[in-house]
Parts: structure tokens; C-alpha cells; sequence
């Protein structure tokens, strides 16, 4: 492995079909001022909020809802969730969801004691907090992003249309999170297969740069077999509990830090799917999706032999007789070929881009990454047509 690093997460996980019980040792070492955040309300369909109002209430705390969070958090609902959390004194944030919850809740927790507008400080200057904390604890209903146990918070700003996320230190990371795999059951299967790409595509953006020989590398492979192998027989069984569970740890593996150490990482396709998402509001998983391959051909003839390597090793494409450009090409077309049977969205104009959009997109990409510095703007634009 080439390079220095650092690794910490700070971060107490508890896995499994009891996990939530845990909730009761947590909870006892923060304040009364619970600020309780959740989605569109799925959680009080299938039971889970009432599980964990009642380990709330039997704990003693006072609890001040924070529902609504919809799948790409605003700047609007980030701003309301702060006020909520300012005119309660709240001491402790429990976010209930997916991802999308977990980014918003650790926005709110560094916004709540900032004076400054935290759009402008966190997504635009991208400055650290410099101020009280409040803590967050996870518990986990759908999975994808690897936000309940990273520091990622992504925010979209509908009237700029940005969609940008801002990974914060140790100090922002949840202090806890629950995983059971079973409150995962009951996702509609576009959202269960969209959390899937989500975890894939993690470990793509961690895997595809740098050609030393790299424990890292290793590692994101084995993640990778896993992901494919699971998400067959979650399509075949939603309820089969081996294959979620291990979709579930998968995902928290894919975004912890563990894997992107000792190694440069990419994200260029998580930049474009963001901009797609801001015109869009598309699903992320799906607008990862509609941009990955015309992505990854473009780049494949620049990391031709990690190409090949991937095709190798996670697809099990053979090599005899085969030239090096051929067997990453039958990597690529392996990885097209599942993506279909998953049933992603493989074209971002099925998600409502336009042609009169491609410029704006590719402006979006521009900000966000700081400038062109993988690909150049052509080469975005050429990229975003080829998506379409």
C-alpha cells in the first residue's frame, strides 16, 4: 500500500433482529430534549415509530418530531428542522429512516448553535463547525448511503440547483446506530434495488483509481461479490433475512472510510448523478445508475488494467485468447447486465432530463468537484449526452 493514513470511526453499531433494544442503553447518556426525525411517515405504517416512541417515553424523554424529511433534504426543511431543534433546547437528535434522514439530521446537528446561514458555511464555503454539536443516533429502515456510520450530509438547494454534500470530521459522525435487517422488509423494490447500485457504486468510486497493490482493493472486490450475490436473492425473496442483512453490512462497509485508505478516490460519478438529482429530484441510486457506464467507458482506456482486474475478479469474465481491452469491456458489459436485471433506470432522460439541461448539469458537476479537474467541461457534456 503506497501513502500515509489515518483511520478512526467513532461509531458503536448494533446489528440484528434485537438491536433496537439497545436504544435503552444509548439513550440514558444524553439529555431529556429528544428532536425525533423521520420521513414521509413509512415508520408509523409498519410499526417501527411506535417501537421507538415507546423506548423514548419509557426512558424518560421528551420527544419533538421532525417528520417530512424527504428523499433529497432541502435547504427549506434544513431550516426548519434547525428551528425546531433551537426552540426546544433539544439535546439529542434520533433519526428513523434511510439515508436521506440520517445526512439531514447530522446537517441540523451542526447548524443548531451556528449564527452563520449554514448553506453558505457548510455547502458553499465548505468551512468546519466551529460550534456546540449536537449529538445524532441512527436507526437504520433502508440502506445505501453508509450514512450511519460516515460524517456524509448532502444537501440539495432547489433554487440554485446544487445538490451537494459535505463529509464532516469524527466529532459529526453518529454516536450510535441501529441495524436491523428486518425493518428493511417492507421498502418498495425500486427503492430496495436503487440502496443496492447506491452500495455498488460506493465501492466503485473507492476502487477505480490508483494501480499499487492495495489491501483496500481486495477488500471492495469481496464487498462487491457480496452486494451482486445478495441482491439476487433479495429480487427472488424481499424477506429473505441472510441476503438483506448482508446487503445491510455491506453498505455500511462501502462508506465507513474503511476502504478508501492508503488509496486515491474518485467520485466523479457521484458528482454528475448530484447535479442530475438537483435538476431532477430523481432517485440518487437511479441517477448513479443512468450515468455509470458512459462514465466508466470513458475513463476504462486511462485505467485499463484495474479495469480488467474488475472484470476479472468480481465478474469472473475468463481471459484466454482475449486482449486486456476485451475482458474489460466484458467486465463493463457484466456490470450493464445485472444493473438490467436489478431494473435501474439506465438513462438520465428517463428520469426527466432534457436536452436543455445538459449545459446547467454540467455546471453543477463544475461546482461541485472545484473545478474540472478529472474530466474537462467537453468531456462532461460528452459524458451527460451519452447518458442520455
Amino acid at each position: 500500500m503506497l501513502g500515509n493514513f489515518s483511520y478512526c470511526n467513532p461509531t458503536k453499531l448494533y446489528f440484528g433482529e434485537d438491536s433496537l433494544k439497545y436504544l435503552n442503553d444509548e439513550l440514558p447518556k444524553y439529555g431529556k430534549n429528544i428532536q425525533l426525525v423521520y420521513g414521509g411517515g413509512s415508520i408509523k405504517k409498519n410499526g417501527i415509530y411506535d417501537q421507538v416512541k415507546e423506548i423514548l417515553e419509557a426512558n424518560g424523554k421528551e420527544i419533538f418530531e421532525d417528520g417530512g424529511v424527504m428523499p433529497n433534504p432541502t435547504v427549506e426543511k434544513l431550516n426548519e428542522g434547525v428551528r425546531i431543534a433551537r426552540e426546544n433546547d433539544v439535546d439529542f437528535i434520533l433519526a428513523v429512516g434511510g439515508g436521506s434522514c440520517c445526512d439531514y439530521a447530522k446537517a441540523v446537528s451542526v447548524s443548531v448553535h451556528c449564527d452563520d446561514d449554514p448553506w453558505e458555511k457548510y455547502y458553499v464555503r465548505f468551512e468546519e463547525p466551529t460550534c456546540q454539536i449536537v449529538p445524532v443516533g441512527c436507526v437504520l429502515t433502508m440502506v445505501g448511503t453508509g450514512s450511519e456510520m460516515n460524517g456524509g450530509a448532502v444537501i440539495t438547494n432547489r433554487e440554485s440547483k446544487l445538490k451537494i454534500g459535505h463529509v464532516f470530521g469524527d466529532e459529526v459522525m453518529p454516536k450510535f446506530s441501529i441495524l436491523n435487517p428486518r425493518f428493511t422488509f417492507t421498502l418498495p423494490k425500486h427503492q430496495m434495488v436503487a440502496g443496492i447500485y447506491d452500495i455498488f457504486n460506493h465501492i466503485c468510486e473507492q476502487y477505480f483509481s490508483g494501480e499499487d497493490d492495495n489491501t483496500s482493493d481486495y477488500i471492495s472486490e469481496a464487498l462487491m461479490r457480496s452486494v451482486v450475490y445478495s441482491s439476487r436473492a433479495a429480487i427472488k425473496d424481499p424477506e429473505d433475512y441472510e441476503a438483506r442483512s448482508n446487503i445491510m453490512w455491506t453498505a455500511t462497509w462501502a462508506l465507513n472510510t474503511l476502504i478508501s485508505r492508503g488509496k486515491t478516490t474518485d467520485w466523479m460519478v457521484h458528482m454528475l448523478g448530484q447535479s442530475v438529482g438537483a435538476y431532477t429530484d430523481a432517485t440518487h441510486g437511479m441517477t448513479l445508475a443512468a450515468v455509470s457506464l458512459p462514465y466508466y467507458r470513458h475513463i476504462m482506456p486511462y485505467g485499463l488494467q484495474k479495469f480488467r482486474r474488475f472484470a476479472v475478479q468480481v465478474w469472473d469474465v475468463t481471459t484466454e485468447g482475449k486482449t486486456d481491452e476485451q475482458i474489460a469491456e466484458e467486465g463493463l458489459a457484466a456490470l450493464e447486465s445485472w444493473m438490467n436485471e436489478l431494473g435501474l433506470v439506465m438513462k438520465i432522460s428517463q428520469l426527466g432530463v432534457t436536452e436543455e439541461m445538459i449545459e446547467g448539469i454540467a455546471d453543477g458537476t463544475r461546482i461541485m468537484t472545484g473545478g474540472y479537474k478529472i474530466l474537462d467541461r467537453d468531456e462532461v457534456v460528452e459524458i451527460l449526452n451519452a447518458s442520455m
